[in-house]
Formats: structure tokens, C-alpha cells, sequence
């Protein structure tokens, strides 16, 4: 009885999180007349504030600081950092510039780009049903680009940014829990958020933060909430579900924003962006199929990547 209510609550958690990182860009758009740079720039700033405020309350901060000592912990983080900035700024682009489905198409290939990924830095070996999903994807992007008139830059951006950023978590272990995560990454952001928004200050037109109107403040300053609390639910359900589980809800979050971008924002979807998003439904069909009888056969985890979106 205690493990079934463990799972549910575990899966109310995961769902949770998800649908609020697919309504990411409906929070984004709201944030006009802002531009990606200066979101970015105070979603890292207000992220920092109210990480540190968790730590604080949760009486955290003593094995944090321990963190702090560590130089490879702070290394990976500053790169970590890094990479997730890339993805919040191109994500953020996507969202307010009409990218929307393109957006959503970049977390659906991820899962294919972190085992690529595996294969090219940790030299793991695929198995025949995972080559053929990583086959079928490459097709996918060939056909894309065909669609688009040139690749799917947004995408591959996305996916890459955000699968080498999960595989410096992944290397980083549950050492470092996701608000110490987040809270040592965007410190190390701080500096470049500030340039960036004394340049939006000077040469980019004006910080709108203050000047649209105290709802677009109140949502701006949001910015920092919005972000930790999906990690936090999705911290909680990891450690309730069988990452199977968490491997098949991770698509909730781009299924959800490609109905947005193709239903109410009716971004442009000519025939061959549909066979490209559906061989990459098939190449993740197939992919979570592989994994979840390989889990069966060897009664271990799936190699699912659950890495959280953006």
C-alpha cells in the first residue's frame, strides 16, 4: 500500500513538472516586450535569489558551502552553467520569435543526442535497436532540413546544449542536488547577466523590467520560481518512479508545446516537417520500446535519459 501511494504521488509529481515546462513558452510570450537576452539575464539572477532563499530555509547552505570546496564540482558547474545559458537563451528566442515547433522538435531529439553523446565521449557501445532509432533520426533531420530549407539550427542547438548539459549532471552524480545545482550555475552566470543587461541598457533599447506595466514586472521577477520549482518536482519524482516511467513523461513537455506552436500560434507545418517529426516519433517509439524489454530482460534501468527541459 505504502509503494503504490509512493507511485501515484511519484507520478503526480512527474506530471507536474512536465506540464509546467510545457507551458514555458505561453510564460515567455507573456513577457513582451522583453527580448531573449534580457529574460535570460534576470531568469538567472532571480533564479540565483530564490535558489539561495531555499537553501537558507531548508538550512542547506552548510552543505552547499562544502561544494564550494570541491574544484571539480565547481569546474563542471561552470560549464554546466554555460551550456544551460546557451540552451536558455536560444529556447527563449524560440519562443518569442515564432519558433515554438522547431523548439519542441530539439527536447523530442534530445533523448537521441544524449546516447550519441554516450557513444562519442564515454565510447559506450549501442545496442541494434538503438542504432537503428539514431539512424532513423539522422533521416528525420535530413528530411527536416528539407522542410526548413536549411537544418533545423534551433533544434540542434537545443539538443546538444541540453544533452551535453545532462551529461555534466549525470557526471556531477545525486551529490549535488538540483537547487545546489542550479544555485552553483547561475552564480557563476551572475557576471555575464549583468553585462548583458548593461548592454540591453545601452545599446539594446532599454531594460523593459519596470517600464511595461507592474503585471509584466510581477512576471518578470517570476522568472526565478518558474524555473526552480518544475526541477524540484522533478527531483521528488526521481526519486519515486522507476526512470522508465520518468523516460516515457519526459514527452509531455514538447508534445504539449508543439500542440501550442501548430494549434494556436499556427506556425507553418508543410508536409515535410510531418514525416520529419513523425520518423522522430518512430525513432522514439522504438527507442523507448528497446529500453523498457532490455530493462525487462536484465531487471535494470532503461537507458532512458530523463534529462529536465529547459
Amino acid at each position: 500500500m505504502t509503494e503504490q501511494r509512493l507511485s501515484g504521488s511519484g507520478l503526480g509529481l512527474a506530471v507536474s513538472a512536465y506540464a509546467l515546462w510545457g507551458f514555458l513558452p505561453v510564460y515567455f510570450l507573456l513577457l513582451s516586450p522583453s527580448g531573449a537576452i534580457e529574460i535570460v539575464s534576470w531568469r538567472v539572477l532571480f533564479s540565483l535569489v530564490f535558489c539561495l532563499v531555499l537553501l537558507i530555509v531548508t538550512r542547506a547552505l552548510g552543505g552547499f558551502a562544502t561544494l564550494l570546496r570541491d574544484r571539480r564540482v565547481l569546474v563542471m558547474s561552470l560549464f554546466a552553467g554555460l551550456f544551460i545559458a546557451v540552451n536558455w537563451i536560444v529556447y527563449v528566442y524560440a519562443s518569442t520569435s515564432g519558433f515554438v515547433v522547431e523548439a519542441a522538435l530539439g527536447y523530442f531529439i534530445n533523448p537521441v543526442v544524449s546516447i550519441a553523446l554516450g557513444v562519442i565521449v564515454l565510447r559506450e557501445r549501442l545496442r541494434t535497436w538503438q542504432w537503428i532509432a539514431v539512424g532513423i533520426s539522422v533521416i528525420a533531420v535530413l528530411v527536416l532540413a528539407i522542410g526548413y530549407g536549411q537544418p533545423p539550427w534551433i533544434a540542434l542547438a537545443l539538443a546538444f546544449s541540453f544533452g551535453l548539459y545532462g551529461f555534466l549532471k549525470n557526471r556531477l552524480g545525486p551529490r549535488v542536488t538540483a537547487v545546489e545545482g542550479l544555485t552553483l550555475e547561475t552564480a557563476w552566470l551572475v557576471p555575464l547577466a549583468g553585462a548583458a543587461l548593461l548592454w540591453v541598457s545601452l545599446a539594446g533599447g532599454g531594460i523593459t523590467l519596470g517600464t511595461a506595466g507592474p503585471g509584466h514586472a510581477l512576471l518578470l521577477s517570476l522568472a526565478g520560481i518558474v524555473t526552480a520549482v518544475p526541477l524540484l518536482l522533478f527531483g521528488a519524482a526521481a526519486r519515486r518512479l522507476p526512470l522508465s516511467i520518468l523516460g516515457f513523461i519526459q514527452y509531455i513537455a514538447p508534445l504539449m508545446q508543439f500542440v501550442f506552436g501548430v494549434a494556436v500560434l499556427q506556425e507553418p507545418m508543410p508536409p515535410e516537417r510531418w514525416w520529419g517529426f513523425a520518423l522522430v516519433w518512430l525513432a522514439l517509439v522504438i527507442l523507448s520500446t528497446e529500453a523498457v524489454v532490455h530493462r525487462r530482460r536484465t531487471r535494470r534501468p532503461p537507458d532512458l535519459p530523463t534529462t529536465p527541459p529547459a
